[in-house]
């Protein structure tokens, strides 16, 4: 069990309702035999300085509370500490899609999840990917996905829909980008295995295989066997792009000939148009953005999670 625990809270995940979840989880952290503390968010990647601020403080376990986002910061975070001294990461999940805690198979019930966390009797090594625009050089770790094109747009339109939450919020905005931004692009790419060109739609990169809450990208993707997939839908119709959409679902699309899905350790991409790119959620580069080039690269068994 962890001695020192930092709990990092996001209280306007799942459009500020994680505030209340969490206040209903008071009495188990009461119950912890430790010394353990709160910090909350209250501005875009202060999750990612909390989590260094709780390794410098000593803590041997930081868990996030929120959605794939703060998970998203907190491991940006925890990735800018030596490896030794880098504390254990725990995840409770209170956001609208929850797909790292999807891959990490923990409980979906955020009191089971964090009473799961603190007992941290399951826990091991996952890998963590790493983006950079090759341009600025400007880097960023993830942990469960990064989409460039489509799925980037979807993540877009999906902050500008307060009324609707989950699965539906992300399926509404799948069908919006489908009829308002159907504009795919040339890109080169280039693996530590090969090399093609190819007019696509939409690229993502998987280290877990879940995305939009319940798009099953790359079903059988695991975090901890050292490589990412990549998984490229070509140039098809907006009504195929519609056909697709319960496939995806489903995790029954890799049968389509437009769809690609390969592995790589190292991968690089050279785009004819500007790239609208998301990772784990949180938008890297959006309208008005000029990032052409862009690499991934695994980092295996890069961080020690608490697994389901």
């Amino acid at each position: 069990m962890p001695r020192k625990v930092k709990l990092i809270l996001n209280p306007m995940a799942d459009m500020g309702r994680a505030w209340t979840v969490a206040n209903n989880l008071r009495p188990i952290v009461q119950e912890f035999h430790g010394d353990i503390s709160w910090s909350g968010t209250v501005y875009p990647t202060h999750a990612t300085e909390l989590a260094k601020q709780a390794a410098s403080e000593g803590c041997d376990l930081v868990i996030a509370l929120g959605g794939d986002g703060t998970a998203h910061e907190v491991v940006n975070g925890l990735m800018q500490v030596p490896a030794e001294k880098r504390p254990i990461l725990g995840v409770v999940p209170i956001g609208s899609g929850n797909d790292f805690a999807h891959a990490l198979g923990i409980p979906k019930r955020s009191d089971h999840a964090l009473a799961h966390a603190l007992k941290a009797e399951t826990v091991s090594a996952i890998d963590v990917g790493l983006l950079t625009d090759e341009d600025s050089g400007r880097k960023e770790y993830f942990d469960n996905t990064v989409g460039a094109g489509f799925d980037a747009v979807v993540t877009i339109r999906s902050h500008k829909l307060p009324i609707i939450k989950g699965f539906l919020m992300y399926l509404a905005a799948v069908i919006q980008t489908i009829v308002f931004n159907h504009v795919p692009a040339r890109i080169q790419f280039q693996s530590d295995s090969e090399s093609w060109e190819d007019t696509v739609l939409m690229t993502t990169i998987c280290n877990g295989g879940r995305e939009g809450g319940g798009f099953l990208i790359s079903p059988d993707s695991k975090i901890d066997d050292g490589i990412l997939q990549f998984l490229a839908v070509k140039k098809i119709s907006r009504l195929m792009m519609f056909r697709l959409v319960p496939e995806f679902m489903k995790g029954a699309h890799l049968r389509f000939p437009h769809i690609q899905l390969g592995s790589f350790k190292t991968l690089r991409m050279q785009s004819d148009r500007p790239l609208y790119i998301h990772a784990d959620g949180e938008i890297f580069t959006s309208f008005g953005s000029n990032v052409r080039n862009i690499s991934f690269e695994v980092a295996p068994g890069a961080l020690r999670a608490v697994k389901g």
